[in-house]
Formats: structure tokens, sequence, C-alpha cells
């Protein structure tokens, strides 16, 4: 044993870091890239097993977890919380790439009648978590408290993912525009098909009438394949060359 000890030391020190690579990358260049390779193990080992694949299937998983890791949110303002599936999904990308992000959660009153509102399994997925913090209310007005309170510039990740009346997407979308103007925005059921289809295309048109009033404010990234459909609006800070 001595012997041991004295060839390995008495007192072994501390292990070192595991670091994890980040799928961001060229962060010093004009185009969104992320390593689709590094994505794709996170989406299929860690979060279909958690969270499957409804009412976000692989592709939209892949644009979720892209964009959070390559515009690096301070905090995320989500509504449309249900069961909590988006928030736990954001939740699980920061915790696996060590980026430190709040994520703030809002859903309707408990005593609201609506055909998507969870009632007592509203935030299951992600009660206990203190990364995650849990609100009622209307989503616009409480993302606006919520930034107003927090303050920072180039911080905020928005996903819109409640009421899909255009009507409704248009007010929301607008209001983020307005009164967070540097922050990024993701939206889901934003798929487009012809009218013969009989979808809910009201989101698709919202975007539309939106990026009409600034047609150079942002880039758009969309899951064009298929239902439900995301689109991210985003708008890139370029990162200097290390070194540089």
């Amino acid at each position: 044993m001595r012997g041991l000890r004295g060839l390995f030391g008495s007192q072994p020190g501390p292990l070192p870091a595991i670091r994890i690579q980040g799928p961001a990358v060229n962060t010093h260049c004009t185009e969104f890239e992320v390593n689709n390779w590094i994505v794709s193990e996170f989406v299929v080992g860690t979060l279909v097993p958690i969270v499957g694949v409804h009412p976000f299937p692989l592709n939209e998983l892949f644009l979720m977890v892209s964009a959070v890791c390559r515009l690096k949110p301070d905090y995320i303002v989500e509504w449309g919380t249900h069961l909590g599936m988006s928030a736990r999904i954001f939740y699980e990308t920061s915790k696996r790439f060590g980026l430190d992000i709040a994520i703030h959660s809002v859903d309707l009153p408990d005593d609201t009648v609506h055909q998507e509102h969870p009632g007592l399994q509203r935030g299951m997925l992600v009660k206990g978590l203190h990364e995650v913090t849990l609100h009622q209310g209307d989503g616009l007005t409480v993302c606006l408290e919520i930034h107003n309170r927090i303050g920072k510039p180039n911080a905020a990740l928005v996903f819109i993912d409640g009421d899909h009346n255009q009507a409704s997407v248009k007010r929301e979308l607008a209001g983020v525009m307005t009164h967070m103007p540097d922050a990024n925005i993701l939206l889901h059921d934003t798929f487009y098909q012809s009218e013969k289809s009989g979808y809910n295309v009201g989101p698709y048109k919202a975007i539309a009438e939106a990026m009409a009033v600034a047609p150079d404010r942002y880039r758009r990234l969309s899951t064009d394949t298929g239902l439900p459909g995301m689109t991210l609006l985003y708008q890139l800070t370029q990162s200097k060359v290390p070194g540089l």
C-alpha cells in the first residue's frame, strides 16, 4: 500500500474537468452554422428518450438545439408551457453544453378554458428544476415584464407557441419585435400548405406580414418538409476570430 501511495501520491488530486464541445462553429463568420453530428447525437441520445418526437419531430428538435447553442441567449422566454416539453428541451440543451440559461415558461391561468390547456399537468416535465421558472398570464405581457426586469440587450430568445390564431401570433410577434428589438425569435406551427390542405396557416401568414414590415431585419431558418413546422427569426452577432 505504501508503495502504491508513493507511486500515485497519498492524496489524489481533483479530476480534470471534462469539457463538452459545443455545436456552434465559425461564429466569426456571416452564416448560421452548427456541427450537425454533435447536435444529432445529443438529440437522438438525450432528448428523444426524454421528450419523444411529439409535438416536436426530429427536425424541430434539431432547430431548437441549434438555435440555443449558436445564439447562446442569457435567458429564454416561451409561452405555451403545456406539459413543459419545450422548456425541458431548452433546459437539457443548456445543461449539456454548459450554457447556464435561465428559462421562463408562461401559460394561461389554471381557471382558463382553452382546448390546449393542460390543467394540473401544466409544466410537469420541468417542475423542481430551479433553472426553469413557471409563470401564468398572457404570454407577451409576462415576457415583456421579464425582459424589462432583466434589462439585458442581445440576450433573449423568445419562443412563441401559444394560440396559433393569425391575429394572436401577429400581435405577439409585433410586440416582441417592437419592445425587444435585439431578441431572436422561434415560432411553432409555421408550416405552409395550400388552401386545399385545410391547414391552419395563420402563424405562417403572421410571420410573412411581420417580415414585410421589416424585410432586412431578420434572417430566417424554417423546417419546411411538413407539419407542424418551426421558424427561427435571428440576428447574428459575429464573434471575433480568436487571437485577433
